[in-house]
C-alpha cells in the first residue's frame, strides 16, 4: 500500500533521518508509552543502546544527541535547532536531565549510552534498546525499536505484525504496473493519485497546508546554505562551499553577460550542496526521503521553479505528490535506508523522485514519468553508504549534487522517448533490492568500508 506523502516528506533536523530523527523520535516514544503504561512516575534511571550500523556511525551522525533530545521530549520538527547545542551542553555538564520536561533523572552518557558495535538486533541494522528501572534497580519498561530509514520507527512487536492503514484508500497500488493500470483506466496523472489517497487520510486544505510548509522547509534550507559562511563540525573542518558558488552565480548574473554552457546546472549543484551543507550542520531540512538524500528533490524544484516560466504553485505540488507516489513504491517495496541498502537507497531513491516528478512538470505522460524514475535508479544501482568519518559530509553532499543533476538527465532523457522502454520501474526496484541484500555490510553505513577506510581523519 502507498505510504503518505508526507511520511516521506518530513520536516526534521541532520544529519541522518536514520541515525538522528529516529533514534530522537523513539526516544521520546519510549518515554510516552511508559507514561501511558502508568510506570512513567517509576523511573529512576534509563539505559539506552545503541546495535549497528547506529553503533558504528552513531556519533558523527549526532545519534547520541539525538537520543537526549528523544528523552528531553523533543521532537525533530519543532526542536529550537538555535538553542540545541546548549540542551546537550546542559545535560553533560550536570549528567542529569529531565524527561518530557517533567521528571528528572541522572543520566551519564559513559554509563547510560551503550555503543554495541559489534551486535545487531535482529530485524534491522539500526537497532535501539530501552530499559528503564526504578529505584531498586528493577527493569520497569523495555522496549526495542528499530530506524529503518527516512525517520520511520517501528517496535519490536510491529515487525512482522504492521497494521494495513492505507486499507481504505482508493487507489491502493501495491507495484508501478498497478499504478500505470489504475491511472488509464480512470484517466487520471500519477499526482491526481497520490492526491486522492491524501485526501482519503486528511482533509484537502490540510494537504495543501502541509505541501506548502514541506516546500517551504525545503526553500528555507536552500536559502540558509547559499548563506551561511563557516565550517562543517567534525574533524575535517570541512569549508561550506554553496556561499561561494551562489556568490559567483550571482556576479556572473550581474555582468549580465551570457552564461556559459550548462550554468543552469551550476545552480542545481549549489542548491543541493547548500541542503546538504545545512543538513552535515545539523540544521532543519526536510527528509526526501532521508536526511542523507535531502538535497536532490529541492535542488531540482528550485531548478523548475528558477528557469521554467509555467511553475506555480500547483505545478509544485504535482512535483511532489509525483515524487511521492514513486518513493513510496521503494519504501514498500524495497528500502531507503542506507544501513539495510547502502546508498542507492537513498540517493539513488531521491534521483528516481526527483526525476518523476520532473518529467511530470514538463508535461510527460505516465510512462514517461515511469521510465524517468526507472533511468534514475538504473544508474545508481549498487551505490554504497560509505561516510568518512561516521559524518554525513564526504562523499555524501557532493553526492546529492551529482544526483540532482542525473535526475534532470533522466527526466529529459525519459521525455525524448515515448514512455516505452525494456527495463520497467518495478524490475530495477526489485534489482535495487537485491543489490542491497547481496551488498556487505561493510558498504553499509557502517564507515567500515569503501571511501571510509581509505580517507582517514586526521
Amino acid at each position: 500500500m502507498p505510504v503518505s506523502a508526507f511520511e516521506l516528506f518530513k520536516i526534521g533536523i541532520g544529519p541522518s533521518s536514520s541515525h538522528t530523527v529516529g533514534p530522537m523520535i523513539a526516544a521520546r516514544r519510549f518515554l510516552q508509552e511508559a507514561e501511558q503504561n502508568a510506570t512513567f512516575q517509576q523511573i529512576n534511571e534509563v539505559t539506552v543502546e545503541l546495535f549497528g550500523s547506529l553503533a558504528l556511525t552513531g556519533r558523527g551522525h549526532a545519534t547520541d544527541r539525538a537520543v537526549l533530545f528523544g528523552l528531553l521530549g523533543e521532537e525533530p520538527d519543532t526542536i529550537d535547532v538555535e538553542r540545541a547545542a546548549a540542551q546537550i551542553d546542559e545535560v553533560r555538564r550536570n549528567c542529569r536531565l529531565t524527561m518530557l520536561g517533567q521528571h528528572q533523572i541522572e543520566f551519564d552518557e559513559s554509563r547510560h549510552l551503550i555503543f554495541h558495535q559489534r551486535k545487531n538486533l535482529p530485524h534491522h541494522p539500526n537497532g535501539l534498546r530501552f530499559s528503564a528501572r526504578d529505584r531498586s534497580g528493577e527493569i520497569v519498561c523495555q522496549r526495542d525499536y528499530y530506524s529503518i530509514g527516512g525517520g520511520f520507527v517501528i517496535a519490536e512487536d510491529e515487525v512482522n505484525n504492521r497494521s494495513n492503514a492505507a486499507a481504505h484508500l482508493p487507489y491502493p497500488y501495491r507495484s508501478a504496473q498497478e499504478l500505470l493500470v489504475m491511472a488509464a483506466s480512470r484517466k487520471l496523472r500519477v499526482d491526481e493519485i497520490a492526491l486522492a489517497n491524501e485526501t482519503a487520510r486528511r482533509p484537502l486544505q490540510e494537504v495543501v497546508e502541509k505541501m506548502d510548509m514541506i516546500w517551504s522547509a525545503m526553500c528555507a534550507s536552500i536559502d540558509r546554505g547559499l548563506h551561511k559562511q563557516g565550517h562543517l563540525p567534525g574533524a575535517f573542518r570541512v569549508r561550506r562551499r554553496a556561499p561561494g558558488l551562489y556568490q559567483r552565480l550571482i556576479e556572473d548574473h550581474g555582468r549580465n553577460e551570457s552564461a556559459p554552457p550548462l550554468r543552469e546546472l551550476d545552480w542545481v549543484t549549489a542548491f543541493a550542496i547548500a541542503v546538504n551543507e545545512e543538513n552535515a550542520a545539523g540544521g532543519r531540512i526536510v527528509t526526501a526521503p532521508t536526511n542523507g538524500a535531502a538535497g536532490i528533490i529541492p535542488a531540482v524544484l528550485s531548478y523548475y521553479c528558477r528557469f521554467y516560466p509555467a511553475a506555480n504553485r500547483s505545478v509544485i505540488h504535482r512535483f511532489l505528490l509525483t515524487a511521492a507516489a514513486i518513493g513510496s513504491l521503494y519504501k514498500e517495496n524495497a528500502s531507503i535506508s542506507g544501513a539495510e541498502v547502502g546508498c542507492q537507497g537513498e540517493v539513488g531513491v531521491a534521483c528516481s523522485m526527483a526525476a518523476a516528478g520532473l518529467a511530470a512538470v514538463l508535461g510527460g505522460s505516465n510512462e514517461q514519468i515511469e521510465n524517468a524514475a526507472e533511468i534514475g535508479m538504473e544508474h545508481n544501482l549498487g551505490l554504497t553508504c560509505d561516510p568518512v568519518g561516521g559524518l554525513v559530509q564526504i562523499p555524501c553532499i557532493e553526492r546529492n549534487a551529482i544526483g540532482a543533476t542525473k535526475a534532470i538527465t533522466a527526466a529529459h532523457l525519459a521525455l525524448s522517448g515515448d514512455g516505452h522502454h525494456y527495463v520497467t520501474l518495478d524490475k530495477v526496484i526489485e534489482t535495487m533490492r537485491q543489490t542491497g541484500a547481496d551488498m556487505q555490510s561493510k558498504y553499509k553505513e557502517t564507515s567500515l568500508g569503501g571511501l571510509a577506510a581509505n580517507v582517514t581523519v586526521c
